[in-house]
């Protein structure tokens, strides 16, 4: 197969070349190229699968079907690897849930899916990390509920099997009654709000264990620009920290909630409208390290209901690439090389792959992505319902 007038584009770069697959390989790239299969892309870019290291599934339940779910959309969406969360329902944390799990992967024809581990149990002692390391999970997760001593133990095991700490940093005490960001939008609904210092004291507690213990962590999913400075103060002094926001908290503010809108419903919460322009400084500066959907869908009964008491989370996956094209490429905040490192290259790092590069001798995991394609989101789920997307997935590889 030979795909001509195509825009290949990766972590090096952009380039305009002819691009051919023998048996789902790149197996020459360059002009003036033949094969009897012909593709013309007319000017759609060629790159690589995206992959997504936060993602739920529906109303956050463990089982087959929505594995294979997920796994479609995923694809649809242009990812092409995501990793599970761990705090479903059950919880991946014991030999049992795992193997349930893993008997669900095989049911998934889609993107690629793995799964990380609980390294909390419900009861906050210590789940069967070691096991489950060895048993295939791609990386342990932590909620900084955990005490320190308990914090301190998975420190350890991280360190001694090198993989990296996926950490949502939270304090208990102070997300217990709140629904959305703590400020003037939460008071004028009468809602209960979580101050941003619930993530800024637990991120700067957690860099001085990954340099104490010399280990890698990823914060999941940050929501305040001063986690963000805290974290690149610490790559700056050598720590191995790094994190991860969602398209979500870069675009939208909580004044998305205004008029109860349970799509705006979000965990972390959404940030105030001065904090959203920080993290987008902060994105153009390169202090973001991955990008995320935060893809958390639930059932109309769970969504449709009083604001206290619905489900946390929207729906992007199956629109991720567009999605990201529209809100961040067309927009000048990032260019589709940085992108692509973004929701790549370091992805992949963070569970000890490489992706990113598009290049002779490597498997043909990408898409063809057409920019000039206008659609408008259908979806009663998602916080941008009804709004113009530009760009669609054509094909996947």
């Amino acid at each position: 197969m030979l795909i001509k007038n195509v825009i290949i584009c990766d972590v090096n770069g952009e380039r305009k070349e002819d691009i051919k697959i023998e048996d789902g390989i790149i197996t020459a790239i360059g002009h003036e190229l033949h094969d009897s299969e012909l593709i013309d892309a007319d000017g759609a870019y060629f790159l690589p699968q995206l992959i997504d290291l936060n993602i739920r599934l529906q109303d956050a339940t463990l089982n087959a079907q929505n594995i294979k779910t997920i796994s479609d959309e995923a694809l649809k969406g242009g990812v092409g690897h995501i990793v599970l969360n761990a705090d479903s329902k059950p919880a991946i944390d014991n030999e049992i849930v795992l193997e349930f799990a893993q008997n669900g992967l095989n049911h998934a024809q889609g993107a690629k899916v793995d799964l990380m581990l609980n390294t909390l149990k419900k009861d906050s002692t210590l789940s069967d990390i070691a096991i489950l390391l060895k048993k295939g999970v791609v990386a342990p997760y932590m909620s900084t509920i955990a005490k320190n001593n308990i914090a301190i133990k998975i420190a350890e095991y991280v360190q001694m099997y090198g993989v990296t700490l996926f950490c949502k940093a939270e304090d208990n005490s102070l997300i217990s009654s709140g629904v959305m960001l703590d400020g003037d939008t939460s008071t004028k609904l009468g809602l209960a709000g979580i101050p941003d210092l619930s993530e800024v004291l637990h991120v700067s507690r957690m860099i001085e264990i990954a340099r104490h213990f010399k280990i890698k962590i990823l914060f999941k999913a940050i929501a305040s620009p001063r986690s963000i400075y805290l974290i690149n103060q610490a790559k700056n002094d050598g720590v191995e920290v790094s994190c991860e926001v969602s398209i979500h908290h870069l675009i939208s503010s909580d004044k998305a909630c205004e008029d109860f809108n349970t799509t705006a419903k979000l965990d972390p919460p959404l940030a105030s409208v001065d904090d959203v322009k920080l993290l987008q400084a902060a994105l153009k500066n390169s202090q973001i390290d991955c990008l995320t959907t935060l893809h958390q869908p639930s059932s109309p009964v769970n969504k449709e209901v009083a604001f206290y008491d619905a489900a946390y989370g929207c729906e992007a996956l199956s629109i991720a690439l567009p999605f990201y094209y529209t809100k961040l490429v067309k927009t000048a905040l990032i260019s589709m090389t940085e992108l692509i490192k973004l929701t790549v290259k370091n992805p992949a790092a963070s569970i000890n792959k490489e992706a990113g590069e598009i290049k002779v001798g490597q498997k043909a995991n990408a898409v063809l992505f057409n920019p000039k394609s206008v659609s408008t989101i259908c979806n009663s789920q998602s916080l941008y319902n009804g709004e113009e997307l530009f760009g669609e997935v054509t094909t996947s590889f």
